[in-house]
């Protein structure tokens, strides 16, 4: 048998799955706590060996995504704050960071504070279709440069410019990695160039950068972060199936949504974004998650008017000690019942984000109503009860009062294999494995 491991360092647990490369099938799985306070790699190597135990001590290719120690952090500097600076940061977000500060204009004394201050692991510096203005890149790159800025930068502003402000930034010490111009024309957004470039920088800088691990083993082994290994594998279900599709994934500190839709009719006309529309796109919501973010669920409930009457102080109790006890497992009925409400209200939340276009910078929002699958992520509803899960999906199915257009008819599945990921890892050297691996566990 022909088979690999696909393997996830998470910030709680490592997952590891053994998959079978001629067919697509998963072999085998485990899982191992998160060693992030000693080397990472005592609990990789422990999910690893877990997982193919019954392979008889068979050497297999590893494939390892990981968003441990707090995964990417990015900051993207533009030329301004509604286009090339948003453009920016919809791509930082589809290549799997978690976008922690956002500037447009020229760096100033105080702009450079505040970029230093929001501690990102690698900079996006954007600016200018191609052509246009380049005065502000110029001024922004030189900024960097003379404030001997250590951090890695990704350059992907207007290519004019581009080899003379890497020569610049070179000159003086800042590790700088070129892509194509993120916003080559007015309404383009071209995504690619850019999340392969932080992809890159966050292998060569990010990974040994955050001391995970003792050696280099550890950064030798990771391809990706994990929530660009998932999108990679949405996108690949997407192109196998057809047609739109989202995902939900609920984890203790966020709640990341995924969307996949058809281009069409939406990417012309008098409503075009003029920062570009990202077809296949990722948000992160920092204040929904099962344990560290729980009384942000809470909180962003009663803003959205989702608690009925009386409910609010018995589930901000309930997310009180959540927050309070990150390992907090429930152990009887009302506890569990918290706990499905909860994932219901952080998923229901998260979507309406998505939807609404507030957290990739996109003024008409992002049209769900074609959504045929609606995937559901995370220990949460992968531990759960079937029916628990679905009790979950089917009330972010059934939410249609956040004033924005979600699913109509979509079939719920929860990835209970935990296949995204690993589908995502293979889908540049095995495509057709990662494409029946996604279609077997959640095409239906």
């Amino acid at each position: 048998m022909n088979v690999a491991v696909c393997a996830d360092v998470g910030s709680t647990y490592t997952k590891a799955a053994v998959v079978d490369l001629d067919g697509g099938r998963l072999v085998a799985a485990a899982s191992a706590p998160t060693t992030v306070g000693s080397d990472v790699l005592h609990g990789l190597d422990a999910a690893v060996a877990a997982a193919t135990a019954g392979l008889g001590g068979r050497d297999v290719p590893w494939y390892v995504c990981s968003s441990a120690g707090g995964g990417l952090r990015l900051a993207v500097v533009g030329y301004e704050p509604l286009v090339t600076a948003q453009a920016g940061r919809r791509v930082g977000l589809s290549a799997g960071a978690n976008v922690v500060h956002v500037a447009g204009g020229r760096l100033g004394r105080a702009g450079l504070a505040a970029l230093r201050a929001a501690r990102p692991d690698v900079v996006l510096l954007v600016g200018g279709t191609d052509g246009g203005d380049a005065e502000t890149l110029t001024h922004n790159a030189t900024r960097l440069a003379r404030a001997r800025f250590r951090v890695p930068v990704v350059l992907a502003g207007n290519v004019e410019v581009r080899d003379e402000l890497r020569a610049l930034l070179a000159a003086a010490g800042v590790p700088v990695t070129v892509a194509d111009n993120v916003l080559p024309r007015i309404g383009v957004l071209a995504p690619a160039p850019a999340r392969a470039a932080i992809r890159e920088v966050f292998l060569r800088h990010v990974i040994g950068g955050k001391r995970l691990s003792r050696g280099g083993r550890f950064a030798r082994l990771v391809r990706a972060a994990t929530p660009d290994a998932v999108l990679t594998g949405v996108e690949v279900l997407a192109d196998a199936l057809g047609g739109d599709l989202a995902v939900v994934d609920v984890g203790g500190a966020t709640t990341d949504v995924y969307s996949v839709l058809t281009p069409d009719e939406r990417d012309s006309g008098p409503g075009q974004e003029v920062a570009g529309t990202l077809w296949r796109a990722r948000t992160v919501e920092g204040d929904l998650g099962m344990r560290w973010s729980a009384p942000g669920v809470v909180r962003a409930a009663v803003e959205e008017r989702l608690l009925a009457p009386g409910e609010q102080d018995g589930l901000a109790a309930a997310a009180a000690v959540r927050a309070a006890d990150p390992a907090f497992l429930p152990a009887d009925a009302a506890e569990r019942a918290a706990e499905r409400r909860i994932a219901a209200l952080a998923a229901t939340v998260a979507l309406r984000r998505h939807a609404r276009g507030a957290a990739t910078g996109e003024r008409a929002g992002r049209d769900l109503r074609d959504v045929r699958l609606m995937v559901g992520s995370g220990g949460v509803l992968r531990h759960a009860d079937p029916g628990d899960a679905a009790g979950v999906l089917g009330a972010v199915l059934a939410d249609h009062a956040g004033g924005w257009p979600l699913p109509r008819a979509a079939r719920p599945v929860v990835d209970v294999d935990y296949v995204l990921a690993a589908g995502g890892l293979l889908a540049a050297d095995h495509p057709g494995a990662a494409a029946a691996l996604l279609r077997r566990h959640l095409g239906g």
